[in-house]
């Protein structure tokens, strides 16, 4: 039987609103702790060869450090992540004006995205017993521009086969874009230790999105080329290469529609921890964290610079709402959006 999930105070929003936090324990070693503002996973402890655990997720100790800027380490991103091609969109013969928050495109739900919002919580029982927790929100019309109530739900659950378990579910009342996503950026030789460019990275990914140099979607889909991985690779080697030193966002190979696929492989060598990802969405954002600058100090009191961590976002197509044709991610009443990203640790 697994110890009940208890909420603990992570800390205050200005306005009084209690942030909690949860710890999500699993037999076999990997725990994470969730808080509720944006959903985020603060810490992600999973064991090395030798069985010594380290976290192994970019983040802050307090609140304080999640209210300030961040390049959204660790939160659900929306209403929609990614983004949309200059903050705009015709949906059923009306144009809809969104922020531009990452001129001159829409980012990851706008100004006040899910990540800085405050979610309902609800500690769930399962069958099996693995540790599992229900986040909840309404979010409501005209909401950062978007139309229609969205009700949205997250479930993260720590199993014992030391998975991480993502599912989201989405309803609404009027037609609206819903693409979500997690957004952690991982160090599988632990937060803090050393970039990761001297992981090795494998994306089953045959083909990817072209962006443009403000990083906006340019609405084609091609075949890989220097950002080829379907062979693991050493990031060290790949980063020059890429644009921008940056990522790209890859269409999942997949032999069905629907179902849980392999997305991508991480492999630390040093500590031995290996990371698969699978998912049930049709696109990955790898991004290498090539923007952080060493002006933001994480849990272990030292500094994240360029490639602290990297990102394995997974999400359906960004500009679907502009760009069908690759992949559409507008949502209509009786219609329920559901998704699963599973973050699998192992060892070599």
């Amino acid at each position: 039987m697994a110890e009940p999930i208890k909420a603990e105070i992570f800390g205050s929003l200005p306005g009084g609103d209690v942030v909690e936090a949860f710890d999500l324990k699993g037999p076999a070693g990997l725990s994470a702790r969730v808080i509720t503002l944006g959903g985020i996973v603060t810490h992600l402890r999973a064991p090395d060869r030798r069985g010594d655990a380290a976290d192994v997720v970019l983040g802050f100790n307090n609140l304080a450090g999640y209210l300030a800027p961040h390049p959204y380490f660790g939160a659900i991103a929306g209403r929609v992540a990614g983004r949309i091609s200059q903050g705009r969109f015709q949906l059923d013969g009306r144009e809809y004006s969104l922020a531009c928050n990452d001129p001159p495109n829409h980012l990851h739900g706008g100004d006040r995205g899910f990540d800085k919002r405050l979610w309902n919580s609800e500690p769930l029982d399962r069958a099996d017993g693995a540790a599992s927790l229900r986040l909840s929100r309404l979010s409501a019309d005209g909401e950062e521009g978007y139309p229609g109530n969205l009700r949205v739900s997250v479930i993260y659950t720590v199993t014992a086969a030391n998975e991480l378990v993502i599912e989201t579910e989405a309803t609404t009342d009027r037609p609206t874009p819903v693409n979500l996503t997690h957004h952690s950026y991982f160090n599988l030789a632990g937060e803090g230790s050393c970039s990761v460019e001297s992981h090795q990275l494998q994306v089953f990914a045959g083909s990817y999105a072209p962006a443009d140099a403000a990083s906006g979607l340019t609405g084609r889909r091609e075949p890989v080329t220097d950002n080829d991985l379907r062979t693991p690779k050493r990031l060290g080697d790949v980063i020059p290469n890429l644009r921008g030193r940056h990522g790209d966002l890859y269409f999942i190979d997949r032999a069905a529609p629907a179902g849980l696929v392999d997305v991508a492989r991480l492999v630390d060598p040093a500590s031995g921890r290996a990371m698969t990802v699978r998912s049930t969405e049709t696109c990955v954002q790898f991004y290498t964290g090539v923007g952080l600058d060493g002006t933001l100090v994480g849990k272990s009191g030292r500094k994240y610079g360029p490639f602290a961590g990297l990102c394995l976002e997974c999400e359906g197509f960004p500009d679907g709402v502009n760009r069908p044709e690759l992949g559409n991610i507008v949502l209509r009443p009786g219609e329920v959006s559901r998704h699963t990203t599973v973050y699998a640790f192992s060892t070599l």
